[in-house]
């Protein structure tokens, strides 16, 4: 049975139990509905054989970002539909990554690979908008980027491998950024005799 659960509302109560019993662990302060936007990048059907029969559960894809430079991704099986994806939202956001955002756009172009999927981003001017497709586009306008171009280099359409591939080119660019940074300052302390006066 393959359905497409993509505009699946995940305020709909199916699974009440479900959704209460994550609503109660994630904590005070962490049921962040105004500060995280969701989007549900694929739902599907998961069965498993036993020795008592067939059992039947949902695995759910969902990205978070609250538009300000925060985004994760979440992936999750659960008895319904929405228990799934409220397991999925509560992983997403123990892996939140930053991203670094300047003028709508990322610094500069980044590839990067995860498992089968291999994907460029790159920068783009203001009123250019988002260019990129499914999951990238999800990860990038979810994360506040607003003007970019993004193309996938290989031919699958796993889209789990393509949104962490995304996610992973966000990441290695805050961590060139990073990494630029302390080459900078352990530059300035070695040519500055002042600082290395008083060390």
């Amino acid at each position: 049975m393959n359905k497409n659960f993509n505009n699946f509302n995940s305020k709909d109560k199916g699974g009440k139990s479900g959704s209460a019993n994550w609503r109660k662990k994630d904590g005070p302060g962490l049921d962040r509905k105004s500060d995280f936007d969701q989007k549900v990048l694929d739902i599907a059907r998961v069965t498993r054989v036993t020795k008592g029969g067939k059992r039947f559960s949902f695995r759910a894809t969902v990205v978070i970002g609250d538009k300000k430079g925060s985004v994760g991704l979440g992936v999750a099986q659960g008895k319904d539909v929405s228990q799934s994806i409220q397991k999925a939202v509560h992983q997403a956001k123990k892996g939140l990554i930053k991203v670094q955002v300047k003028n709508g756009t990322i610094l500069h172009q980044v590839t990067a690979k995860f498992s089968s999927a291999v994907v460029i981003l790159k920068p783009a001017g203001p009123g250019n908008g988002v260019k990129a497709g499914g999951p990238v586009r999800a990860v990038a306008k979810l994360s506040g980027i607003e003007n970019i171009t993004a193309k996938l280099l290989s031919r699958t359409g796993n889209k789990i491998n393509i949104a962490k591939a995304a996610l992973e080119a966000l990441k290695k660019l805050r961590l060139e950024i990073i990494a630029s940074e302390i080459k900078t300052e352990v530059k300035t302390e070695v040519n500055n005799p002042q600082i290395n006066a008083t060390t």
